[in-house]
Formats: structure tokens, C-alpha cells, sequence
């Protein structure tokens, strides 16, 4: 843990190259699961409208991913968006945004490791059991203590073989096309006597939320930025670079499928959409193959996710956050690998126990709403930073700014909306989280706030 003093001390490798950092982004963002799990919801209710939809939710990640660009680039620290939120819209919200993402990200490792068992049940029905779960999270908290160039490699190689699942539903659905491309602007959806009746563009709109959670992770770049060479210069590519290949990766492999499906009717009413088209088009054999890649893929989320937020604990313990025995443990990096050992323990064993303990209904509420929580914070956060001082002096600056921030606070606003209007439960729980943090931060931090977030400035990057 490092001391007090105007400069973070550089304790972990700074060893990744841009490319290694967004081979672990990529992981984290897992695009062939979301084509699988995430996206099958929009062909449902939108049918072909589902392409017009993940194209706008696009354009909006682009805005996002600008102001996390610009704040990535100013504050390369492996804390992320709480160590933002701190500096720019003031330390108690900065410790909410943190109890929100430490809340999210351990359980999100829960919800996303019980994919594993689901599609490796093809191979065999036993797989799909909860201590499928556990397993995947004791043996990818392992591989998540390597070196972090070591990980890059090993999630790299998963994402490759991930990559390859999804081009083979992009093949099976361009080589055979049944219908024009206007239904991708043609949003339908399945009517009670089972054929498609047309739905209005407001009801796209509202489903739009599910395409930009499907892209969402590109902002993780952040995380692994204090092992980045030269982050403060290549922080912002990171980030685009991630969001346009998940965007590639996602929406190529949704457009065949809608062009290539025999019949829309029967796609809608499957629960398993993408399976479903494999079977009809490749055969039995190609559907449990693609699906034990899917379950590789998820299981390569799983591994980013957590040196993810092994790096997300590491940094609150080395800024103070918790009694000082919990910050000199969970602030500690191991001398031989250079990763925070403690601190990936301490993730793989909550996210394994909250996996075995908690329902996956109450996993999948609790996780719901946090990402378009964090991204409001960041849009206020960027609107404030070119007031703010601190930071790399060389940092990359958004275009057209404040207008990207401001886009993204007016269309999360809907969102919260739509949110409030259907179940305000999961933004009952995001908020819940966020004052936790502030309620932690008045009585503990504050007190000793001259040896507790004192929020140093970010380390020299060049080496």
C-alpha cells in the first residue's frame, strides 16, 4: 500500500500494451455472450427492429465512451469511476460510486458464471447446477492471480475462440438470406395469434437500454490502466477501440441471424433464438460446439471481470477506505506476480458465497440499474472536469463536448424513467448502495480525512 504523498506510487507491472489491455476489455465485455443471453430479449419484442435499435444504442455508447475516454485519459487509475466521481463531483459520492460498484461487480461475477453450466449442459444435464458455479469462480480466482500480462494472454486466446462462435452464426445466416433489409427498420413483435404485428418506434426507443447494456464494459480499459504503457495517451483509444469492435462483434452476427431465419415467428417465440437457428441451420453438432464456446466465453468473463475488480479493491484499500489492517492486506501486491493476490481472494470468495447463498432473481435486481447509475455519474463527471485541476496534463479531450455528457444524462434520464415506471426496485437497490457508501464515508472517512482519500494525483505513465 502505498504512502501518503502528491503521486500514487507505481506498485503494479506496468507491462500491457494497448493491445493486451483491450484483449482484457474485450473479456470483460464478453460480446458473444451478449448475442447468446442479452440480445435474444430485443428480437423478441422488437423482431428485425432489434438492429435498428442495437444501432442507435451504438451511437449513444459512443457519447459515453467519449467521456470515459477523456476522464480515462486524465486520471489513468485503477479504481475507475469512483476515483472520478471523487475528484469531480466531491468524496462522499465518489465512496457511493464506490459501495455501488463493489456491490455490482462482485455479484455480476455470480450472475454471469452460472452461464457456464447452462451451456456446457448440452454436453451434459449436471452441468447446469449451482456448484458448476462455484467451480468456475474458485478456478478463474486463480488464473486471475497470474501476472497481468499472463491474463491478457490466457483471456486473449478465450476471446479468439469466443470470436469464432460468433462468426459462425454470421455465416449460417449471410449465406442464406430470406428477406430484405428493411426489417431492420421494421420493428414487430409476436401477436397472440402467433404472427408478427407491428409495434411503434417508442416501444423500440424504450428497448434501446438493453442494446447499450449488451456493449457495456468498454470503460474498464480503466482498470488495468496502471499496467498500461503510456496510459495516459493510449487510454482513450482503449476505450473506442473496445466499444467498436464489441459493437462489430455483436451486431454483425444479429443482422444474419434476422436476414438468415427461416421463419421470424418461430425465432420470437424460442427462448433460445440463437441455439434454436443453429440447430436449423448447422445441425445438432454445431449447436453443442458453439455452445461449449459460449460457455468458454462466459468462463473468460468471468477471469476479466475479476482482475477487474480485484484492481477496483485494491485501489479503495491503498486510498484508505477501511480499518488499517483491511487496507495494509487488501492493498498489498505480491512481489512475484505484481497483482493484488488479497484482493482477488477476497472478490472470488464473496462473489462464490453470494452465488451458493443469494436467489439469481435477487442477483439479476441488484445488478439491474447499476450500470445506467454509474453512467449518469460519469456524464456529470465529464461536465465538470474541464473546470476541475488535477490529472495528466496530456490527456485526451472529447469532441464537442459538453454535448456528449449532456446526450447521455438526457437519455439515461428516460431510462431511470422507464426504470421507475415498470420496477423501481433494482434503482431501490442501486441507491440504497450509493448511500451506504456516503453514510461509511461521513462516519469513518471524514473524520481523518487528512490521512484517509487524500486522492493523489496519478503516477508518471511513460515507462
Amino acid at each position: 500500500m502505498a504512502p501518503m504523498s502528491n503521486e500514487y506510487r507505481q506498485e503494479l507491472a506496468r507491462s500491457l500494451t494497448l493491445r493486451e489491455n483491450i484483449l482484457i476489455t474485450l473479456s470483460t465485455v464478453t460480446p458473444a455472450s451478449s448475442v447468446f443471453i442479452i440480445i435474444p430479449s430485443l428480437i423478441v419484442g422488437l423482431a428485425g427492429g432489434s438492429v435498428a435499435a442495437m444501432v442507435i444504442a451504438a451511437f449513444l455508447a459512443i457519447f459515453v465512451g467519449l467521456c470515459y475516454a477523456e476522464l480515462s485519459s486524465r486520471w489513468p487509475i485503477s479504481g475507475g469511476e469512483y476515483t472520478w466521481a471523487a475528484r469531480l463531483l466531491g468524496k462522499p459520492m465518489g465512496f457511493g460510486v464506490l459501495t455501488l460498484s463493489l456491490m455490482a461487480g462482485i455479484l455480476i461475477i455470480s450472475v454471469i458464471g452460472s452461464g457456464v453450466g447452462t451451456y456446457l449442459s448440452v454436453v451434459w444435464d449436471g452441468f447446469d447446477s449451482p456448484w458448476t458455479t462455484i467451480i468456475v469462480i474458485v478456478i478463474t480466482t486463480v488464473v486471475a492471480c497470474f501476472t497481468i500480462k499472463t491474463n491478457a494472454w490466457v483471456t486473449g486466446i478465450f476471446l479468439g475462440l469466443e470470436v469464432l462462435a460468433v462468426l459462425v452464426l454470421v455465416v449460417l445466416g449471410f449465406s442464406d438470406i430470406q428477406r430484405g433489409l428493411d426489417t431492420f427498420v421494421t420493428p414487430q413483435t409476436l401477436g397472440a395469434s402467433g404472427g408478427l404485428e407491428p409495434v411503434t418506434w417508442g416501444v423500440l426507443f424504450s428497448l434501446v437500454s438493453v442494446a447499450l447494456f449488451a456493449y457495456g464494459g468498454y470503460g474498464t480499459a480503466v482498470f488495468y490502466s496502471e499496467e498500461t504503457k503510456n496510459a495516459s495517451k493510449t487510454m482513450a483509444r482503449a476505450v473506442m477501440v473496445s466499444l467498436l469492435v464489441t459493437v462489430l462483434v455483436e451486431l454483425l452476427p444479429v443482422m444474419a441471424v434476422i436476414l438468415g431465419a427461416d421463419s421470424l415467428e418461430s425465432l420470437m417465440a424460442s427462448s433460445t433464438p440463437m441455439n434454436d437457428f443453429l440447430v436449423q441451420r448447422g445441425g445438432e453438432t454445431v449447436n453443442m460446439l458453439v455452445s461449449i464456446g459460449i460457455a468458454i466465453a462466459v468462463f473468460n468473463a468471468v477471469i476479466a471481470i475479476q482482475i477487474q475488480n480485484a484492481r477496483l479493491v485494491f485501489a479503495s484499500a491503498r486510498d484508505r477506505s477501511w480499518p488499517v489492517g483491511v487496507d495494509r492486506l487488501l492493498g498489498s501486491i505480491n512481489p512475484r506476480t505484481k497483482s493484488p493476490i488479497a484482493a482477488t481472494v477476497l472478490v472470488g470468495v464473496l462473489a462464490a458465497a453470494a452465488g451458493y447463498l443469494l436467489p439469481f432473481a435477487w442477483l439479476i435486481v441488484a445488478t439491474s440499474a447499476t450500470v445506467v447509475v454509474i453512467y449518469v455519474a460519469i456524464a456529470f463527471a465529464s461536465l465538470r472536469a474541464r473546470s476541475a485541476s488535477g490529472g495528466r496534463p496530456d490527456h485526451y479531450r472529447m469532441p464537442l463536448w459538453p454535448l456528449p455528457p449532456i446526450i447521455v444524462i438526457a437519455f439515461m434520464a428516460y431510462v431511470l424513467y422507464k426504470i421507475l415506471a415498470t420496477d423501481p426496485t433494482p434503482l431501490i437497490v442501486a441507491v440504497a448502495s450509493i448511500l451506504v457508501g456516503v453514510i461509511w464515508y461521513a462516519i469513518f472517512i471524514r473524520p481523518k480525512q487528512g490521512e484517509r482519500w487524500t486522492l493523489p494525483e496519478p503516477q508518471a505513465d511513460e515507462s
